[in-house]
């Protein structure tokens, strides 16, 4: 997610789109198939996931178009929520923004950027803390020359991957991996398949990223949903075929529980010496999506901080700089990193993230049914309400799932939101 309160210019529907592809691609499309194939070793089904996954995540950019040209205003699901339900809705959605919606997916992305790199044997936690420490204290100088690092190593992740996919389509194969249906139906039909699917749909984050500038579109009602969608779509076309190679190159045994699943197939397409480089071609190109993260989060906080007299204190100052809330998310993520693990951290943000983005879903019922959205006043999701319906059943069931094979993680994530109403009582007694 992308904010450009420091832009005097309004965006095309182009650069909407370059927002989204930044944002999705990232830690997820290299490190969470070989967790996926913990539980799941038909190569069908694993592709089917990553289909799914995207066209769940298309459902999500349709009801999000749908609702950011209804309401009109940045702050994607912050200001989604308190419009559509109630401000506490709102402030409990911006709460897990500021706890885990970036602290989280920061702390996964530093270890793998970590367990990416190849020349050296590093310690794997205070590394990843030192890395984003350095990256955060980048971030309180200058917002111009994070913009034109996060535009550059968006268009070489794209590149890398389009790379990867094109000689992996041209090699043949080497996994002796047979893309059969043999208990195809058991596995997509499993609870292990539902919890899959919440890796995918952490993979995916980020199709959300243009509703949080909405006001900065040239025309809101026209770019947002070409934003969305088409970003959306992108990364779904290059994701399923990203991970067709990565079976395709390495046999289901060798990537079972990896999380550099990306260096192992590099290494096996392009012997030791380049797939090393590859490797750390990924590494540092992960660095970027920290950025990006590192970059917006606070600017949740600070935004937060103008409603709630408890934030006031993470405001930007004089130069439009949170650095007080940026330090705040470094909190955070330290804790993340000091006490989780990386299958301990996706499951808690991805349940808290699944949650928020099913409520703005389910909002476009509720926006429809009050009627303050009608066919002038922004798009309409196609074949209402069949994307709904399936976006939520899905979400319910990634969460039931979730909560059935990972209740500690599930239950934590749960009562960070009582946690979050703690702090809703305490700021309506400052006002």
């Amino acid at each position: 997610m992308k904010t450009t309160s420091s832009f005097t210019n309004k965006i095309s529907a182009l650069t909407g789109i370059a927002i989204v592809v930044a944002n999705m691609i990232g830690t997820g499309a290299f490190t969470s198939l070989g967790f996926q194939l913990n539980d799941l070793k038909n190569p069908v089904a694993i592709l089917t996931l990553w289909i799914l996954g995207g066209v769940l995540a298309l459902s999500g950019a349709f009801s999000y178009a749908e609702v950011g040209t209804a309401i009109k205003k940045s702050g994607g699901e912050y200001i989604f929520l308190s419009h559509i339900y109630h401000p506490l809705v709102g402030y409990l959605s911006g709460w897990i923004s500021l706890t885990v919606g970036f602290a989280a997916p920061v702390a996964l992305s530093a270890i793998a950027v970590v367990t990416y790199f190849p020349f050296a044997n590093l310690p794997l936690k205070w590394t990843s803390i030192a890395l984003v420490g350095l990256i955060t204290l980048i971030h309180t100088f200058s917002l111009k020359t994070s913009s034109k690092f996060q535009n550059i190593s968006t268009l070489l992740k794209i590149i890398l991957i389009a790379t990867l996919i094109i000689i992996g389509l041209i090699l043949p194969k080497t996994s002796g991996t047979s893309f059969t249906e043999a208990n195809y139906f058991t596995e997509i039909t499993s609870g292990a398949f539902a919890i899959a699917l919440i890796y995918v749909s952490y993979s995916y984050s980020g199709w959300n990223a243009a509703t949080y500038i909405t006001e900065e579109f040239k025309s809101p009602k026209k770019s947002l949903p070409v934003a969305l969608i088409g970003g959306t779509f992108i990364v779904m076309v290059l994701y399923t075929f990203l991970q067709y190679i990565f079976l395709k190159m390495v046999s289901i045994s060798k990537l079972t529980g990896q999380l550099n699943v990306g260096t192992i197939v590099a290494q096996k397409m392009f012997g030791d010496s380049v797939g090393n480089l590859f490797s750390l071609a990924i590494s540092l190109l992960l660095i970027s999506g920290i950025s990006a993260m590192v970059w917006v989060g606070p600017r949740v906080t600070s935004s937060m901080a103008k409603d709630y007299p408890l934030w006031r204190l993470f405001q930007n100052n004089k130069n439009e700089i949170p650095k007080k809330a940026l330090w705040l998310q470094f909190s955070i993520t330290t804790i993340f990193l000091l006490t989780g693990t990386f299958e301990q951290i996706l499951i808690y943000c991805g349940v808290l993230l699944t949650l928020s983005s099913a409520l703005t879903v389910l909002g476009v019922f509720v926006l429809r049914k009050n009627k303050t959205h009608n066919s002038s006043s922004g798009f309409k999701s196609p074949l209402f309400p069949f994307f709904q319906i399936l976006f939520l059943l899905f979400s319910i069931g990634m969460i039931f799932f979730a909560l059935k094979q990972y209740t500690f993680e599930t239950i934590m994530g749960v009562s960070n939101l009582f946690i979050g109403y703690g702090t809703w009582l305490i700021n309506k007694k400052l006002i």
